[in-house]
């Protein structure tokens, strides 16, 4: 599976970007995708994930009720949508293809096979 993660850009405190990540390859053994960041200097960090059949999603607690994570089976791509951004959202922001499914241990980076590139996200106040 190869993904590729895209939408990063610098926005103004409480603005709104969307992220896309693309697959590709070997799709239809994804079980489930998830959004990570890393800010510099910092460890990289669970942000949201979602089943690649059914609606099931988890959100890091940091982002519930202004992240939305969502995917385009058709399009074989996953978004995050992020409102009311914050400064403190600002990191590189990492796609990633799960080994298990049902969202097993979706916030630990060691539950994710393939990875995508990032994108940066810069927020400032």
């Amino acid at each position: 599976v190869q993904l590729q993660a895209y939408g990063g850009g610098l926005v103004q405190a409480g603005g709104s970007l969307r992220l896309s990540c693309a697959a590709s390859g070997r799709v239809f053994s994804i079980n489930g995708l998830g959004w990570f960041r890393q800010a510099p200097g910092e460890e990289r960090e669970f942000v949201a994930a979602m089943a690649w059949r059914g609606s099931s999603t988890s959100y890091a607690d940091s982002v519930k009720g202004r992240f939305n994570i969502s995917r385009e089976n058709a399009k074989n791509t996953l978004y995050l949508q992020m409102n009311s951004l914050k400064p403190d959202d600002t990191a590189v922001y990492y796609c990633a293809s799960s080994r298990y499914p049902d969202l097993y241990r979706s916030n630990w980076p060691t539950s994710y096979k393939y990875w995508g590139q990032g994108t940066l996200v810069t927020v400032s106040s």
